[in-house]
């Protein structure tokens, strides 16, 4: 989840080998929750992808489809995942450690953000 993510269709990522590809898959608004909207991209890490230390101010779960991923958040441990596992980032949380556990091998994940319409789906953190 790249720095420079938008809303919807297949999103910009940096120009970096190592950055992420993100692709929006589906956006709907929550009519029972007015003013925030549920949002689901897929996320592919080449060999040895990453993303910078980022934010997200949103409710994000994360599903693992292929390879292997490292997640960590601030004040939490780093955690391998892998395909079927699970990982959920709260919107107060600083995403410290977001990357492929392979160098050889790719991976791929669906990540659902529950959101305020509209708003960024990622920050950077300096």
């Amino acid at each position: 989840m790249s720095a420079s993510v938008c809303l919807l269709g297949t999103l910009p990522v940096a120009a970096a080998e190592n950055t992420a590809k993100v692709t929006s898959l589906m956006s709907k608004d929550l009519p029972n929750y007015p003013g925030k909207e549920g949002l689901m991209i897929s996320v592919e890490y080449g060999p040895g992808g990453s993303d910078p230390i980022h934010k997200h101010d949103a409710n994000a779960f994360v599903y693992v489809l292929e390879g292997s991923i490292v997640m960590q958040v601030k004040g939490e441990k780093e955690v391998t995942l892998s395909p079927g596992e699970t990982f959920y980032e709260g919107p107060s949380d600083i995403h410290l450690v977001s990357r492929n556990a392979s160098t050889t091998e790719p991976a791929k994940f669906i990540v659902v953000l529950l959101k305020n319409k509209d708003a960024p789906v990622v920050l950077p953190v300096e």
